[in-house]
């Protein structure tokens, strides 16, 4: 069986509009599941892939700040 995460993922939030997205987010976020992370990880790569240079940048940074937080 042939199982493409990322097809799969990308046809469940297809049709959805901001406010489910952001919901589908959050919920990801607070469960705090595992199995969850593959979701999360093809959100952010079409944020990432619609993004510019200084948003990449914008984002690196919260990330370094947050790994560093955390760390």
């Amino acid at each position: 069986m042939d199982l493409n995460l990322r097809k799969a993922i990308l046809t469940n939030i297809a049709s959805n509009d901001q406010e489910q997205l952001e919901a589908t987010i959050v919920d990801a976020i607070q469960s705090g599941e595992e199995k969850m992370l593959p979701g999360l990880g093809v959100l952010f790569e079409i944020i990432w892939n619609q993004s510019d240079g200084t948003e990449r940048q914008e984002m690196i940074e919260a990330l370094e700040q947050g790994v560093q937080q955390k760390g």
